[in-house]
């Protein structure tokens, strides 16, 4: 009877939605799944001290972007939005020797960090990093003829124009091709009608579309600050 009764326990305890996080659960988790290279420690180490510090992506979020690149055989990938690194790091690891990655910024003292960082882990030349505006960059690789060329895409910048930056991602990505987009969740703020700053409201209204889009297939994982992955139909 005892068995019985530590079964129906442990029935109960599963659910039927996403866990939170508690920070014991979540240093659980790093505990025994991170794999994190010592070079990709240390860029995330350095910018924890940078003021804006914030910005940078979990570790646990960059290592699942990694799986995805080889899961598609990615040879061909785009950042929009670089800021110290680490997440055009990750990924540049996770491609192989011929693999390229596009990555668009405009800040020069943040990006000095991550072409730092880029040197030290032998991938500079996977990399072919634009200082300048991303839609700029994006305009150009669409009028060279490189639409549907990509095969992942990963967007982390100005949220304003997040629409603008997904609409030519999504030209310039492949059919079956997958287009990550950060900070969805915005800290819970898009769950709060009362919040009603631009920012957030352009994250709903982009989030809204999204859902209503049938060009592509849709699926928001709550990793980090709310990861939306889309794979082009």
């Amino acid at each position: 009877m005892q068995a019985i009764g530590s079964d129906k326990l442990q029935i109960n305890l599963m659910t039927t939605r996403t866990l939170g996080i508690t920070q014991n659960l979540y240093d659980y988790l790093l505990s025994i799944s991170l794999r994190e290279p010592e070079i990709l420690t240390k860029l995330r180490q350095e910018t924890a001290l940078q003021p804006m510090g914030r910005m940078q992506i979990a570790p646990e979020q960059g290592q699942f972007m990694a799986l995805l690149v080889q899961l598609l055989g990615a040879k061909k990938t785009l950042e929009v939005g670089v800021f110290t690194g680490y997440s055009s790091l990750i990924v540049a690891l996770a491609l192989p020797p011929d693999g390229k990655l596009v990555a668009c910024d405009v800040s020069e003292e943040f990006t000095a960090i991550a072409q730092r960082y880029w040197q030290q882990a032998g991938v500079t030349h996977k990399i072919d990093f634009h200082l300048a505006p991303a839609l700029e960059t994006l305009d150009k690789l669409l009028v060279a003829g490189e639409a549907e060329t990509f095969d992942f895409a990963f967007i982390d910048a100005d949220k304003s124009n997040y629409d603008n930056y997904y609409e030519r991602s999504l030209q310039l990505i492949r059919s079956g091709g997958v287009i990550a987009i950060d900070n969805v969740l915005w800290s819970g703020k898009v769950a709060d009608p009362e919040i009603q700053d631009n920012r957030t409201k352009k994250i709903r209204a982009f989030n809204h579309k999204l859902l209503q889009d049938q060009r592509i297939t849709l699926s928001l994982i709550p990793i980090g600050d709310g990861l939306t992955l889309v794979r082009k139909n």
